[in-house]
């Protein structure tokens, strides 16, 4: 792959027959990749990872292109033979550069298929839960005229392949929103795609946010997903035999934040509309062992 400012250059300058052409590239790949792999172990869309190397976790961009040029600069990963690259969701939407942020991080994938794992956030979601405001389909009649909406359907087809969660051996749990409160096994959460809109799992995966000072699950003011309490992260946790679950979706005035002393938020971009004073991922040793979030901290770079 070429240096990280050139990958940048041409987001920024891609036409639409490029975008096309890279997105059909990535559906052909994450078709494959979910037959078989080498380094990855993929359930459905679980992504399995044993507990080795280097990890660097980054949260919602919404279309903040620099934001994600600092991050691939600053966290060497092209310098890196062991690190795993793993995006937490919501690359577009709300943000200027969109298109740009979804070219940027396909290509990744495309160029180091098993270093980079392409998750689901809620702006990403299935049909009939849709983010709102949604501007992605403006902004790419925008970006690219007439090929506009076929560049959005095609995205959008992408989305249906995006990954639910990422398992880090009896260490980790990432996914973009919450734990769902009825998932019984890792399994459920692997096909949370297949059982939706039947089941909510994949619902509370994108949409569901903890909080301090309840029991159990109660009504989010988002519309969807759910709010969940200290009692659900500790149960859920325990069935799927993680330590600490690590997510995005919330914007944090720090650029993250810590909840029910076992949740790390993650969120990495700047600037309006949430006008956030820091952007923040994770950069850790996946061999390292951790009993609470708070000990994440050291691992969190800020900027």
């Amino acid at each position: 792959m070429k240096d990280i400012s050139q990958v940048i250059r041409e987001a920024l300058k891609v036409k639409a027959e490029e975008f096309l052409s890279v997105i059909d590239e990535l559906l052909s790949l994450l078709t494959d990749e979910m037959k078989k792999t080498k380094k990855l172990e993929i359930n459905g869309r679980l992504v399995k990872v044993e507990p080795t190397g280097e990890a660097v976790v980054v949260g919602d961009l919404h279309g903040d292109i620099e934001s994600l040029a600092y991050i691939l600069k600053n966290c060497n990963f092209l310098e890196s033979k062991d690190m795993l690259l793993v995006f937490l969701g919501d690359y577009g939407d709300r943000g200027a550069y969109s298109a740009e942020v979804y070219y940027t991080v396909i290509k990744l994938k495309l160029d180091h298929p098993e270093k980079v794992v392409l998750m689901r956030g809620n702006h990403e979601g299935p049909e009939d839960l849709l983010a709102y405001p949604h501007d992605l389909p403006i902004q790419f009649r925008a970006r690219f005229g007439e090929k506009g909406t076929l560049a959005y359907t095609k995205i959008r087809q992408l989305f249906n392949y995006l990954y639910n969660a990422v398992y880090i051996k009896k260490r980790l749990l990432m996914v973009h929103g919450g734990l769902p409160a009825q998932a019984k096994s890792l399994e459920d959460i692997a096909s949370a795609h297949k059982t939706h809109p039947q089941k909510t799992f994949l619902e509370e995966i994108l949409w569901s946010d903890p909080h301090e000072g309840i029991n159990g699950i109660v009504a989010s003011p988002r519309g969807a997903g759910k709010l969940f309490g200290l009692d659900v992260t500790r149960r859920l946790l325990k069935i799927l035999n993680a330590k600490l679950l690590i997510r995005g979706h919330e914007p944090s005035r720090e650029g993250f934040k810590i909840n029910h002393n076992r949740i790390l938020t993650l969120f990495s971009r700047k600037g309006p509309p949430y006008y956030n004073m820091f952007g923040a991922y994770l950069q850790v040793q996946l061999s390292k062992e951790f009993e609470n979030a708070e000990q994440l901290i050291p691992y969190v770079h800020r900027f």
